[in-house]
């Protein structure tokens, strides 16, 4: 993409002194909740009011969101609150009547970023427009096919580019709805650090209580904004009522997190080092779960010495490890003493898990 510099632009015109909060209801269900919601968001720090008006299900038979009909009350708010506009667009005819009702900002699905075919099709239909577009990562931990989005819309000469970070579908057990899976974020933002990046908490989480947690990390890691679904009555929504939020709560989460002042003199290097840490905050994570994950096999592998009555020590195995692990540490910049030491006490924890197994 040239002039990456540009895409900035839409957001520095809104000239805020916060990260930018889109947020409203999961989906327009009626025209009094789209218009008590927005009027709860009048006068925060929201300035885009959010509401899903088609609505992707997994499988027919659950409520696929009210169609067009949701757009004219989407005008109303904007008559009514000052609040730009947003909605999820999904093929050429959502587009269509997006702009026929003068919706500010457009994003496209997880699953729509899956496809070429779609995506290329909402870029046609939006060549030349003045409007936001933001792009979700797709639904599986590919970023070439996110960046693959960003560059079809781009070609499409639609200069007011952004993507949301919802993070992305696992079939392992995880505390999240959707893995954040932080490091494509980061790799994103390193190979384009002028396309405003927003997170989407709401889709990460799938729970209301883990929200500000995963808001608070975004910051940390340079995001320029949120997407938070916001709801008068959440337990009551239409879908996904287990991740919205009150709008009393959003508000309170906006003043609780901690963002950076631009005016410290120290400002530049408290941000790049609240970043880089960050950054080594999320890794460590990575670090602790795969080290989960390698016990796990550990145990697996005791059960099975113990079924074949096989020693736990198997010390050419080791030593074969050990001498490939000092040459891959070599190539990354790591030190053999370093390396020594830490799969040393990797491997004395899986002797320990297999010794565990083999005498319960």
């Amino acid at each position: 993409m040239e002039n990456k510099k540009e895409l900035r632009t839409w957001l520095d015109d809104l000239k805020l002194n916060h990260p930018l909060v889109i947020a409203g209801p999961c989906s327009a269900e009626t025209e009094e909740q789209v218009l008590k919601i927005a009027h709860e968001l009048k006068d925060t720090d929201v300035s885009y009011y959010r509401a899903g008006i088609w609505k992707p299900r997994t499988r027919p038979g659950n409520f696929e969101g009210v169609g067009a009909l949701g757009l004219k009350w989407l005008q109303k708010v904007k008559e009514e609150t000052g609040l730009m506009t947003a909605t999820e667009v999904a093929n050429r005819a959502h587009v269509e009547l997006a702009l026929e009702h003068d919706i500010d900002l457009l994003w496209i699905g997880a699953r729509s970023t899956v496809s070429p075919f779609i995506v290329q099709e909402i870029a046609d239909a939006l060549k030349g427009t003045d409007k936001v577009v933001l792009v979700k990562n797709p639904v599986n931990p590919d970023l070439p096919l996110w960046l693959g989005a960003i560059e079809r819309l781009a070609s499409a000469d639609i200069k007011k580019l952004g993507v949301i970070h919802r993070g992305f579908s696992t079939y392992e057990k995880s505390k999240y709805r959707n893995n954040p899976e932080w490091q494509i974020a980061i790799e994103l933002q390193t190979k384009f650090p002028d396309l405003p990046l927003i997170n989407d908490p709401s889709h990460i989480t799938g729970k209301r209580d883990m929200i500000f947690d995963v808001s608070q990390t975004a910051l940390d890691l340079n995001f320029d904004g949120l997407m938070i679904e916001t709801h008068v009555d959440p337990d009551n929504a239409w879908s996904d009522a287990a991740q919205q939020v009150t709008p009393k709560r959003l508000v309170q989460i906006m003043e609780d997190l901690r963002i950076r002042k631009e005016t410290d003199p120290e400002a530049e290097y408290n941000k790049e080092l609240t970043n880089l840490r960050a950054q080594i905050d999320v890794v460590d994570n990575q670090l602790i779960d795969l080290m989960g994950k390698r016990m796990q096999v550990a145990d697996g592998i005791g059960a099975l010495k113990k079924r074949k009555n096989v020693a736990v020590l198997q010390s050419k195995r080791w030593n074969e490890i050990l001498g490939k692990m000092v040459l891959q540490g070599e190539e990354k910049g790591l030190s053999e003493e370093f390396i020594l030491k830490m799969f040393k006490a990797i491997h004395q924890e899986s002797i320990n898990h297999q010794e565990k197994v083999i005498k319960g």
